[in-house]
């Protein structure tokens, strides 16, 4: 049963599809920085295994939010890799050498792309699809996403 909100089924059909592609990118993000996180080598390994780790963590938080929010508005969420892989605008492509500029670089463009599709939508799901509730709820996330990525920058820093 789906529950009666205030959002037409044409509207919550074309929220619950963008939260999808949003959901494939952050779980392409996930992996990305578990990857960063399993085999960075460099002087500083620990602290970075310990920042990737930080992230994991919230990644995992971001994407059960979006799922539970496609579920909240009558949708079923994606849940496979090929779903993820077909979804996302990401790449798969990681560094050619594992040291933790690479890895930071590589993640820090993904949220600064995950943050500028989020600004995108954040309009239309309040005045086109008239779902202010998915609307507030991306500008969270997008917040999230500026903080993970001016963290990420911090460690560009010399």
């Amino acid at each position: 049963m789906k529950p009666e909100i205030g959002i037409s089924d044409n509207h919550s059909q074309k929220v619950s599809e963008q939260l999808s592609k949003l959901l494939a990118d952050e779980t392409v993000l996930y992996i990305k920085t578990k990857n960063a996180h399993w085999n960075v080598e460099d002087a500083s390994f620990y602290e970075k295994h310990i920042f990737f780790e930080t992230q994991i963590v919230q990644l995992d938080e971001v994407a059960d939010d979006i799922a539970e929010r496609i579920r909240a508005i009558g949708h079923f969420a994606p849940a496979t890799l090929k779903a993820y892989l077909d979804l996302t605008h990401l790449t798969e492509v990681s560094n050619e050498r594992n040291d933790g500029q690479g890895f930071i670089k590589t993640l820090l463009n993904d949220h600064e792309s995950i943050i500028i599709s989020l600004r995108k939508n954040i309009k239309p799901f309040a005045s086109e699809f008239q779902d202010l509730g998915t609307s507030d709820f991306i500008t969270g996330l997008m917040e999230k996403h500026e903080k993970m990525a001016w963290l990420l920058c911090s460690h560009l820093k010399n």
